[in-house]
């Protein structure tokens, strides 16, 4: 299992903010991608499609939690919860 350090600095890792449109628009991680935590579910087969591993932030983790829960709930592999997008921030590179 990479370190979410090492996830956010390797390239093809695909970063999912959760967070509301507005939240996203404020400020977000370099290449994240905003698909509310509310359209992960409806979402499944486009994340699927995405390139794994998948790195899922928000504001405290609480959302990027659920949303992680459902997307593994539906099959979806090398799923991380990164916690909190404040955490993350220091985190890239």
């Amino acid at each position: 299992m990479k370190t979410i350090s090492e996830l956010l600095n390797t390239p093809g890792t695909t970063i999912i903010d959760v967070r509301s449109p507005m939240e996203f628009s404020s400020e977000n991680l370099p290449g994240a991608i905003n698909i509310p935590v509310d359209l992960i579910q409806a979402r499944v087969y486009d994340i699927k499609e995405m390139p794994a591993p998948y790195l899922l932030y928000c504001r405290s983790g609480a959302r990027s939690g659920m949303a992680a829960s459902i997307l593994k709930q539906a099959g979806v592999e090398e799923v991380y919860n990164g916690g909190s997008i404040y955490d993350l921030i220091t985190e890239v590179k």
